[in-house]
């Protein structure tokens, strides 16, 4: 990259090397230049704090810059027209000038570090999207007020006061009077943060957006916390305001709603409990003293949001506090007893700096709901190994059997009930759901009564007793084959955002569920399944919205209900399959875009995937080595083990017990030639566990325990950190034993985000080449798109040399048969996601420039001589600085052992002097 003469980085808090000095400079040019760049420094060469210096330091000269430029036109002006400042003014009205601009500058500062955007801030959190309501992670302030129908009730259909509230208004449709116009007049949807009075809420100042914003997200919540502990070394922590976002899980301190634990049901009563205040004065000031209204918990709203001076007294705290991680400002909330979900929210437009969670930018609806403006603004995406993957996640929608059954009951139930009192535009609509609803069932059922579904032949395709469940067709396909292409799903999805039905039919849903099931209640005193029925209609909605995409952007997923209960639930999934034109939203608002990770090639897979129609001379790309010295790491090739076998852990050799055992005699050995600790990656949570259970009936765990203790990755990440500590103290305090061995999985939580610096991580192990399963239907038609990538001739995916029976089948080798069928793109992408797992996970280790560790890759398929390869070379996807020092073919297990004792014996003698 050119380099455009060298910037000044001031602000970097030690003496830079000069990898990361080039690496500043390439940030900064790129941002000089805009558009696309992708800058790639290995992990543990200081990376976050290069990025915050460069980035961060480019932002302060631009407004620095921009500031000159307006002095200097104004300047310009003053001398041009000779009005302001000009000597025939008399001193008074020059001072009369000068105080009144000084007085707007004070009133904008003052807005800007204390206001809070009011009707701004409301217009944006209300953005007409469908995706605001339907997205996966739904993150809309409010769905439209729950106001008493006016509809004149018959004598004979009387309705109980109890059931009023659940009857919707009348709805007309686009034939009727206009586009899904409802009868009321019903108020736009506004947000408010359930303040304690009307005048509370006037009382938020207009806020001033600040332009130049820079964006960092990240995958992991311990990532962006590992940023805001960088940023704080420098001066950019006083400097610039800072907001950090998460989920409404992360930031939560309502106990009540905490309790719940699903990400979903949280969001669900997060929103119910905003629009509950007012449904009570609704409910007051219309049933007045005929009704008798019963106060619940929910009836007064979220009890963290009541007061808007606590929320005003958070901002504050913040401005004074400076720099805060999500940790710091939960704490906060609760010191305070106010919502820090909401507060960190109201402080974005004020923001110099956001940093946030991949969904929170990537996801459209996310954004637009929290009011990101990326507009000329900086966008750092780090981490950005397997970017195109994540963002295209963010935009699949999945309903299980079990939820289309509910949400079909419920329609039925409460159309039963009100069907009398439903004006013909309700009526209509809801019967429209209960034929999707419907149609989705027969497929998924596969009609276990014995009548096969006729109008679906495509589904049916391969589909045997006891063979292949799961198949997968196109949007359009699956629309026809179910005969609902007549559906105007758009209009559809209209309805349910405008009509509040989800709402309507999940709360008579769960009063019913409650009278059934009286005893049935939790402490908190909500029905043991309340916000099931919100769920299922959510995805429900959801999938609808994937109908809707282009039929080339993704596949519908059809997995069939086993004859085994212990196996797989039924479901639909929507996949999407193409990033491009997602990413290309973000490229064209933001000034620039840049991707940051430890290891980003191959790069032209991800040009192809996210940003095709960007010319390679416009896409920035830099690498740099690490700072560690060669004689630091010993990455080596293990093909065999103490016993002389082979090392053969593909899919079918690694469940023998021979491999199983061979790989616990080199632990056994590894446990007393190496000091410290020891961290072994496995390709699965199901392998590594048969292994151990293996390990154990054997005798070898017993063997391996005598020397160093041994700790197991927890599938759960909440006990992650507690797994850490003893591993750690382990480490610190070995007497008896000589440290500890931790057994992670490839792709988990360890792997990730955790650095095992110094005497964490002396020896990185990983056992086999961590290949996803072939199996795996979403895999192979991401395969089958990447393969039709770049091909002009034809936009159709490619015909494999497979039989689609074959395809079906969800077995391993019809798998492979898939991916050998592919020429280039398709077997490279598969290739490179097992590879960039590898080099996350091996990249734990090697922490600082004065850190040494030994890098084991156990496979015969690692080393240079091995025949057995159907794909390419692994060593050829391993990180430079890495394959620069690889022993790649070594004689016997004896050479592995005396390599690593004379590594280990030269770097303590080195460090000790």
């Amino acid at each position: 990259m050119e380099n455009g003469g060298e910037a000044k980085f001031p602000a970097f808090p030690y003496k830079p090397y000069s990898i990361q000095i080039d690496f500043m400079n390439a940030l900064y040019h790129s941002l000089d230049k805009g558009g696309v760049s992708m800058l790639e420094s290995p992990t543990g060469t200081g990376k976050t704090l290069s990025i915050i210096c460069s980035a961060l330091q480019w932002v302060l000269d631009q407004r620095q810059k921009d500031q000159s430029e307006k002095r200097v036109e104004s300047d310009e002006k003053k001398g041009k027209n000779g009005e302001i400042g000009s000597d025939d003014e008399p001193d008074w009205i020059k001072n009369f000038v000068v105080n009144k601009d000084n007085q707007v500058d004070e009133k904008k500062s003052k807005k800007n570090k204390h206001g809070f955007a009011s009707e701004k801030y409301k217009k944006r959190m209300n953005k007409d999207s469908h995706r605001d309501l339907f997205s996966r992670n739904i993150d809309e302030e409010s769905f439209p007020e729950n106001k008493e129908c006016k509809r004149s009730v018959k004598k004979n259909d009387v309705v109980d006061l109890d059931d009023n509230e659940f009857l919707l208004e009348e709805y007309e449709s686009e034939e009727e009077g206009g586009i899904g116009s409802l009868n009321s007049k019903r108020k736009g949807n506004k947000f408010t943060v359930n303040s304690s009075s009307e005048e509370e809420e006037d009382e938020f100042e207009e806020e001033e957006e600040v332009t130049l914003k820079v964006y960092f997200c990240s995958r992991t919540h311990s990532q962006l916390s590992q940023f805001v502990k960088e940023l704080r070394k420098t001066i950019f922590a006083n400097e610039m305001n800072v907001v950090s976002l998460g989920s409404r899980k992360n930031f939560c301190i309502n106990e009540e709603v905490l309790r719940l634990g699903n990400s979903t049901q949280i969001n669900e009563r997060c929103l119910e409990l905003q629009k509950s205040k007012k449904k009570e004065i609704s409910k007051m000031k219309n049933l007045g003293a005929k009704g008798k209204v019963r106060r619940t918990k929910a009836s007064s709203g979220c009890p963290m949001l009541r007061k808007h001076k606590l929320q005003k007294q958070f901002r504050d705290e913040i401005s004074h506090q400076g720099v805060l991680d999500i940790e710091d400002l939960v704490q906060l909330g609760r010191n305070i007893g106010t919502c820090p979900y909401y507060g960190s929210r109201s402080m974005i437009t004020s923001a110099d700096l956001v940093v946030l969670p991949y969904e929170s930018l990537l996801s459209k609806a996310t954004r637009e709901a929290l009011g990101l403006n990326l507009k000329d603004s900086i966008v750092i995406i780090d981490e950005a190994h397997n970017l195109a993957d994540s963002l295209i996640s963010m935009y699949d929608a999945k309903i299980t059997l079990s939820q289309l059954e509910n949400v079909h009951s419920h329609l039925e139930k409460y159309f039963g009930r009100f069907r009398g009192l439903l004006g013909p535009g309700n009526r209509r609509y809801i019967q429209t759901l209960l034929v999707l609803t419907r149609a989705f069932l027969r497929v998924l059922l596969n009609d276990k009564d014995g009548n096969r579904l006729n109008t679906c032949p495509d589904a049916e395709k391969g589909v045997r007793e006891n063979k292949t469940f799961d198949s997968s067709m196109a949007i359009n396909d699956f629309l026809f084959s179910l005969n609902i292409d007549n559906i105007n799903l758009i209009k559809l999805l209209q309805y349910i955002k405008e009509s509040n039905i989800m709402h309507k039919v999940s709360g008579y849903g769960d009063k019913m569920t409650t009278m059934q099931k009286g005893s049935a209640v939790k402490e908190n005193g909500e029905s043991c399944d309340n916000g099931s029925i919100l769920s299922g209609f959510q995805a429900l909605a959801n999938m609808l919205l994937s109908l809707t995409n282009n039929d080339g952007d993704g596949r519908i997923i059809i997995s069939r209900k086993r004859p085994s209960s212990s196996g797989q639930g039924a479901y639909l999934k929507y996949v999407m399959l193409t990033g491009e034109k997602i990413f290309s939203e973000i490229v064209h608002e933001a000034h620039a875009v840049l991707l940051a990770g430890g290891t980003l090639q191959p790069i032209e897979e991800t040009r192809e995937r996210l940003f095709p129609w960007l010319p390679s001379d416009h896409l920035h790309f830099f690498s740099c080595s690490h700072i560690v010295p060669p004689e630091s790491i010993l990455p080596l090739a293990v093909s065999h083990g103490p016993s002389g076998r082979s090392f053969d852990f593909s899919y079918g050799s690694r469940s023998s017990s021979t491999m199983m055992e061979e790989l616990g005699l080199l632990l056994c050995n590894l446990a007393t030639v190496i000091p410290e600790g020891i961290v072994v990656f496995f390709s699965s949570f199901e392998y590594e566990g048969q292994v151990y259970d293996a390990w154990k009936t054997s005798g070898i765990l017993e063997r391996i325990l005598k020397k160093k203790h041994i700790f197991r990755e927890p599938r759960k990440n909440t006990e992650i950190e507690v797994i850490l500590k003893k591993y750690k103290e382990a480490i610190d305090n070995p007497a008896p034993k000589s440290g500890a061995i931790l057994l992670a999985v490839v792709g988990g939580k360890i792997s990730e985000g955790i650095n095992f610096s110094d005497g964490m991580g002396r020896c990185i192990v990983m056992v086999g080449l961590p290949y996803p399963s072939p199996s795996d239907i979403e895999l192979l038609e991401r395969v089958k798109h990447i393969e039709s990538l770049g091909d002009t001739s034809s936009t159709e995916i490619p015909k494999l040399s497979i039989s689609e029976e074959e395809y079906y089948g969800g077995d391993v080798q019809s798998g492979f048969s898939i991916l050998r069928s592919c020429r280039r793109r398709g077997k490279e992408y598969y290739e490179n996601l097992c590879m960039k797992a590898v080099n996350q996970s091996i990249g734990r280790a090697i922490r600082h420039v004065n850190d040494y560790a030994a890098i084991l890759l156990v496979d015969t398929r690692y080393a240079s001589d091995s025949s057995k390869r159907s794909f390419s070379h692994p060593s050829s996807k391993l990180p430079q600085w890495i394959k620069e020092s690889l022993v790649s073919a070594t004689n016997n297990y004896g050479e592995v052992l005396k390599r690593l004792h004379q590594f280990f014996r030269f770097n303590k003698n080195r460090n000790c002097n």
